[in-house]
């Protein structure tokens, strides 16, 4: 298979899929199972972050990772922001399995103050904004120096985006490569 499935026994991480629940820009959810997929190559990177996070005292909080193609044009046609969503005709790096939304949880499973919540779509989302509270300032800063530390590329515009470098050169996948469907 083209992707490892990454799970919080295996990881250490949290894993709560903004898009198999309610609370996302859509208002519903989009996928029907909280799981959550990387190419291997990517799944490196995680693990290696995950390790950074925890020798801060905190874990990871994965709120998107793989997102079939089929997801991104359901995204795209509700909300068709290029500044926020990639265009599915081009493809967006969730949809090669290379990327992932995150942020910073404390060793009571509480998440860190970013400044906004997870798919603003607004300035204020943007790494470096000063207009947020400095505390979130750096905790956006651990962030990155995390992320960056461990390999991954940041997307200037959304302080929760990762993704590896170049990750047009991975191929689109669907929902239909999964062994069990994630798709609503």
């Amino acid at each position: 298979m083209l992707l490892v499935e990454i799970t919080p026994e295996r990881y250490d991480v949290v894993v709560d899929l903004a898009y198999a629940g309610n609370n996302n820009f859509t208002g519903k959810p989009v996928y029907r199972r909280n799981a959550c997929y990387l190419r291997p190559e990517a799944e490196a990177q995680l693990v290696r972050a995950a390790a950074l996070a925890g020798e801060h005292g905190l874990r990871l909080k994965i709120l998107d990772a793989f997102r079939p193609t089929e997801a991104q044009w359901a995204l795209w046609n509700h909300t068709p922001d290029p500044e926020f969503l990639a265009d599915p005709r081009k493809g967006s790096p969730h949809s090669r399995g290379v990327a992932v939304d995150l942020t910073l949880v404390d060793g009571e499973g509480c998440e860190l103050d970013m400044g906004t919540a997870f798919d603003a779509f607004t300035p204020l989302s943007h790494h470096g904004n000063t207009a947020v509270p400095k505390e979130a300032q750096r905790n956006r800063y651990l962030l990155l120096g995390i992320m960056v530390s461990a390999g991954w590329d940041c997307y200037l515009m959304e302080w929760w985006h990762y993704q590896m470098f170049s990750p047009r050169s991975y191929p689109l996948i669907s929902d239909r490569a999964l062994p069990l469907p994630m798709m609503a």
